[in-house]
């Protein structure tokens, strides 16, 4: 429920519709259902299901992009990193790049956050060097009711690359699909760029925030329709990625942030969820209540108090800092056995703690991937 106490009234006259909103299903007449197939390498759904595994299975956050030189070929094939998302056969290449090259146990879609404010009618482009830039932002009610509630058919370029995508996999590993975050996505909807403190974002809240909440209503609405689509078109298992949680106080985050991706968890039960909130430390407890199957952590969440934060009905995703990947092949192999012994046999995805960094060589990004792969309990 709310916290701020001069906005729950006005908020408890539409919570009930609100609720009932996020559990509606998506229009399906926009909707590919991909037929069922018998995965080679399921190790990752068994291991967010707290099934037993055989190894540690693992796939990285940013494993397609630039540590490939793969990528950057098809990359200048198509010009800008929006037109790569938007074109569905090259966005469908890239992501079974490092499947093939890299040997991760999953292919994530390539794609981008930021399709669901350009669904809802907030455009914005990707400048190179600079990162995502809106023309217009989110300002005032006027601004938020111009705003549609968008559906998966909204997005035909991402369902056909997941469609394109499962066909070419033929079955050899799952496919994660995902989105942002509300708050994070409303964060960008604001500031209208990246930015070290989302300032701007964050006045919002304090200075408007029934307007907060209406703006995340509908991103949250817009965001299960958008994943629904996905796990239609093919998805085996999806991310919520909140990027900017960390820069939120504990009650902030409890109040615009948590209850948007527990609303977001509620209504997607066909396919197990993972929940990766960077820097959110300090909700791990509150986490573990989520209707999710995996919590992802970040490299400064201690993986022993982490579990005892969640507990063991959460499968948990993480946590290798991406700048070992700068160190030497011993100091890699070292340091991965550490962090599996750390989190044991069970209920474990191996990952980094955030996304590759594009300079990171791409042999190392294999030997910490092989490390994984090779170790046994």
């Amino acid at each position: 429920m709310f916290h701020c106490t001069e906005c729950q009234s006005a908020e408890s006259k539409v919570e009930d519709q609100n609720e009932a909103d996020f559990h509606q299903e998506p229009e399906r007449q926009n909707l590919y259902f991909w037929p069922l197939m018998k995965l080679q390498n399921d190790l990752i759904l068994r291991a967010a299901r707290g099934e037993k595994t055989e190894r540690t299975p693992v796939w990285l956050m940013r494993q397609a992009g630039r540590i490939l030189p793969e990528y950057r070929v098809v990359r200048e094939k198509i010009g800008g990193f929006k037109e790569l998302v938007e074109t569905p056969e090259f966005a469908a290449e890239v992501t079974i790049q490092p499947v093939d090259i890299l040997g991760v146990d999953a292919a994530i879609i390539f794609s981008d956050i930021l399709v669901i404010p350009e669904a809802m009618g907030l455009p914005y482009q990707m400048i190179e060097s600079k990162g995502p830039w809106f023309e217009r932002t989110i300002e005032n009610k006027s601004d938020i009711d111009k705003l549609k509630i968008a559906e998966a058919g909204d997005l035909p370029y991402v369902m056909d690359a997941i469609q394109l995508t499962k066909k070419e996999l033929k079955g050899r590993v799952p496919l994660i699909g995902f989105a942002g975050a509300p708050w994070t996505i409303l964060s960008y909807m604001i500031e209208g760029r990246g930015s070290k403190t989302f300032s701007k974002a964050k006045k919002f809240l304090y200075t408007e925030p029934l307007l907060a909440h209406q703006l995340l209503d509908k991103i949250t609405r817009s965001t299960i329709n958008y994943l629904k689509g996905q796990i239609a078109s093919g998805a085996d298992i999806v991310q919520i990625f909140d990027s900017w949680a960390g820069i939120l106080s504990p009650d902030q985050y409890n109040e615009f942030a948590l209850r948007y991706i527990s609303a977001i968890c509620d209504a997607i039960t066909e396919v197990p969820v993972i929940i990766f909130a960077k820097g959110a430390f300090f909700a791990r407890e509150e986490m573990s209540k989520l209707k999710c199957s995996v919590i992802g952590l970040d490299w400064n969440m201690g993986i022993e108090e982490s579990r005892k934060a969640i507990g063991w009905d959460k499968t948990l995703q993480g946590n290798m800092d991406p700048c070992l990947l700068y160190a030497t092949d011993e100091k890699i192999v070292s340091e991965t056995h550490k962090m599996l012994k750390a989190f044991g046999p069970k209920r474990h995805i191996a990952n980094l703690g955030h996304g590759l960094y594009p300079d990171i060589e791409k042999e190392k990004v294999k030997l910490f991937i092989e490390t994984i792969k090779k170790f046994r309990f």
